[in-house]
């Protein structure tokens, strides 16, 4: 396999132009689900194949438990360097698990301390707390989403623009939008190449908000300037819980976007366009990048799981 080894490691640098691509091209809710499914995959692959080189670099150590057949000549072949590269795959590796873990903890974290500030709250589908700085959020529950909203958030909008501010929430909350940005902020500290990824899906999650409460209130220029409005009287942006539910996108994107026109409902657009061939490079691209790092990876534990059963 050679050098090819660490095409896991290193092909999520193909994130960049394929979130470009298709958060510029792309319905948001296609452009999410696409772009989460990648991420996926590839940190996935990435963290195997850190795991794998660093058995194989270990494996000839004096002292390890790993299988001898593990430290054959044939099997170090697959790997170019491999004492130093395993040896580095192994911070490297506690690295991710630890950053995974930490992410997890906090988000897990973040979310007991908002439900405890809740319980005061009625109970319902919406909470009100008596705070005079304006935020609302959508928080994901066990039986029961709620829409989190302060009264100074209320007090700074018109009835119409409330419609559309609970609009959107909700939109968060029946999209299952908590799940596709936790993915992206797993496979970021998985693998770093993929930080434009957890980027591009923060904004396409608000997009896709933004358009499915268009549709809902009938008034796409309501809910633009219900996110201005939300964003000029938030200066300090929402509270720390809050920000680890939904990340707002770049509001001025998400505004001029609204007051143009819908994006098309059809998953992808024609292939002959400008937009088709964009949105079909990204797409193949992405698809490439997945299966070159799968390959890659599965290849590897192939090479191990043969030495093992020829020893």
């Amino acid at each position: 396999m050679g050098v090819f080894v660490f095409l896991p490691l290193v092909l999520p640098l193909t994130a960049w132009p394929i979130a470009r691509l298709a958060e510029q091209h792309l319905h948001p809710r296609t452009a999410t689900g696409l772009l989460t499914a990648v991420a996926a995959v590839l940190a996935c692959c990435s963290t195997l194949c850190l795991a794998l080189v660093m058995v194989v670099g270990t494996a000839q150590l004096p002292g390890n438990p790993l299988p001898d057949s593990w430290s054959d000549p044939e099997v170090r072949e697959a790997v170019p360097y491999d004492e130093v590269a395993g040896r580095i795959a192994i911070p490297a590796l506690l690295t991710v698990l630890t950053s995974c873990s930490a992410a997890v903890w906090r988000q897990h974290r973040i979310r007991r301390r908002t439900e405890e500030a809740l319980r005061t709250a009625r109970p319902g589908p919406v909470a009100v707390l008596p705070d005079e700085a304006p935020y609302a959020y959508a928080l994901p529950g066990r039986g029961l989403d709620r829409v989190v909203v302060s009264t100074g958030m209320l007090a700074a909008l018109t009835s119409r623009e409330r419609r559309a501010l609970f609009a959107h929430e909700r939109a968060h909350l029946s999209g299952r939008h908590h799940r596709f940005l936790l993915t992206v902020r797993l496979a970021a500290h998985a693998n770093p190449f993929l930080l434009p990824l957890r980027t591009a899906v923060a904004y396409t999650c608000e997009r896709w908000a933004d358009e499915e409460a268009a549709a809902r209130i009938g008034s796409r220029r309501t809910v633009a300037r219900a996110i201005g409005k939300a964003a000029l009287v938030s200066p300090g942006g929402p509270p720390v819980a809050a920000a680890h539910f939904a990340m707002a996108g770049p509001v001025p994107r998400r505004v001029a976007a609204l007051l143009g026109p819908a994006p098309a409902g059809g998953a992808w657009p024609p292939a002959f366009t400008r937009a088709g061939l964009a949105v079909w490079t990204a797409a193949g691209g992405a698809t490439a990048s997945a299966l070159s790092s799968a390959n890659a990876a599965v290849t590897l534990y192939f090479i191990l799981h043969a030495a093992t059963f020829s020893a």
